[in-house]
């Protein structure tokens, strides 16, 4: 019997789920219900499920009758894609009402939340799914694997550098991730994937984290200490930003007008803010230190305004060193496909053991978005594929990595090192 879901939130972020479902695996599972604040993106939804995607249009409910649609629809998982800060809300009343979750990471964004959802868990006893698709990726599996087998002995420090360029990284500056409120940031927004990814290869967790963080680049002074003069809120339409290489044209994407153009009449939302205009509270640029509960410890930077995308790691052990470069493919959420989001163009993992030759560690590539990761989890969730022990993600492993994220926050404010385990009870 086919599972049925639920999809809280249309924005770009859903479309990877209901793709799946209504997709390769419309045999084992079903769309029952959409939920959104907006009826224009649900609408939209509903037209693609039946021009595109070969489905039915499905009952859809404002946000604010979210009980409702759980009553009348029943569904066994609710899959939440809505923006950050509400993610606590859905994730708590789905279980209370007596569902499962599928939650788009981040779990949440501060550390109430996340203790509200770990105290819902409990006494719910509902399971919480958080869609950590960069652990299905061949390259930072293999990585897991071959520090697994003893390949570099104990790991003791790592070196992580993520980059986000111009296109993909100036984005998160236009939309409501730039208020710090919405998304906490991009060390929880963003970062999370990263931060998960170090939890998983160790198989560990925080214990200490120390951080710096500002902005340097994005925003009104930064732009004008550079000569840069913005005089506008917004880039659709406006003639003065028809040369701005960071503006974007709502209307010359038929999925973003859809989404967001034509639905912005209902509830005022501009996806194209000027990205070096006023109002943007998170930074771009994140340096952070973390100290591990089995004693390795990680420096990591993050930047939004490289020249390329992907990310270098290397890893130190007692054994010897890994390191893996990745270079992913630029995009904009819902400026195309999922199938495009972060798929790797180019991936180069070595290994040096202590003693002995160098080798390179041969990686098969893999179609799809996020390094070819979203493929796998996809068939793992909705489909009929054996779970691979120790790749989904619970809500212990969504809270860990969003708690290093919300401690650097923290550090940020107050220039201190923080210890983890006084954030939430674990």
């Amino acid at each position: 019997m086919a599972k049925t879901y639920a999809i809280v939130g249309t924005g770009g972020r859903a479309r990877m789920f209901y793709e799946a479902i209504l997709g390769p695996h419309k045999d084992n599972s079903r769309v029952v219900a959409l939920c959104d604040t907006n009826q224009t993106r649900m609408d939209y939804t509903n037209r693609l499920f039946v021009e595109e995607l070969g489905g039915q249009a499905v009952p859809t409910y404002k946000a604010g009758d979210f009980e409702k649609m759980i009553s009348e629809q029943r569904p066994d998982f609710v899959i939440v894609t809505s923006v950050d800060r509400t993610h606590h809300k859905y994730i708590i009343r789905a279980m209370e009402l007596g569902c499962d979750v599928i939650t788009e990471k981040p779990m949440t964004v501060d550390k109430e939340k996340c203790q509200d959802i770990l105290d819902a868990v409990e006494r719910t006893g509902k399971n919480i799914r958080v869609t950590f698709n960069y652990r299905y990726a061949p390259h930072n599996s293999a990585l897991r694997e071959l520090i697994a087998e003893g390949a570099i002995g104990t790991p003791t420090s790592i070196h992580f550098e993520w980059l986000l360029d111009t296109r993909h990284g100036a984005d998160y500056f236009r939309r409501w991730h730039r208020d710090k409120r919405n998304s906490g940031g991009l060390m929880v927004h963003k970062s999370t994937h990263h931060f998960d990814l170090v939890n998983f290869w160790l198989g560990s967790q925080p214990d200490t984290v120390f951080a710096m963080g500002d902005l340097k680049f994005y925003g009104r002074a930064n732009a004008e200490e550079r000569g840069v003069f913005t005089p506008y809120t917004r880039t659709t339409g406006v003639e003065a930003a028809k040369d701005d290489k960071f503006a974007i044209d709502l209307t010359s994407n038929p999925v973003q007008k859809a989404l967001y153009w034509d639905a912005e009449k209902e509830d005022g939302y501009q996806r194209d803010q000027n990205v070096f205009g006023d109002g943007i509270s998170i930074e771009d640029t994140m340096n952070v230190m973390v100290r591990y509960r089995n004693k390795a410890v990680m420096t990591y930077s993050l930047y939004a305004y490289a020249p390329w995308e992907g990310f270098n790691v290397a890893i130190n052990g007692t054994g010897g060193r890994l390191e893996l470069m990745v270079r992913e493919t630029s995009y904009i959420n819902a400026g195309s496909t999922s199938t495009a989001e972060g798929a790797a163009k180019g991936i180069d993992l070595y290994h040096f053991p202590l003693h002995g030759e160098p080798r390179v560690i041969p990686i098969k590539h893999a179609e799809g978005g996020h390094g070819g990761g979203d493929k796998i989890m996809l068939e793992e969730i909705f489909g009929n594929a054996t779970p691979r022990p120790g790749y989904g993600a619970n809500h212990r492993d969504g809270a860990l990595s969003i708690l290093t994220g919300i401690a650097a926050n923290q550090s940020f404010a107050t220039g201190l090192p923080v210890d983890v385990r006084t954030l939430v009870k674990l």
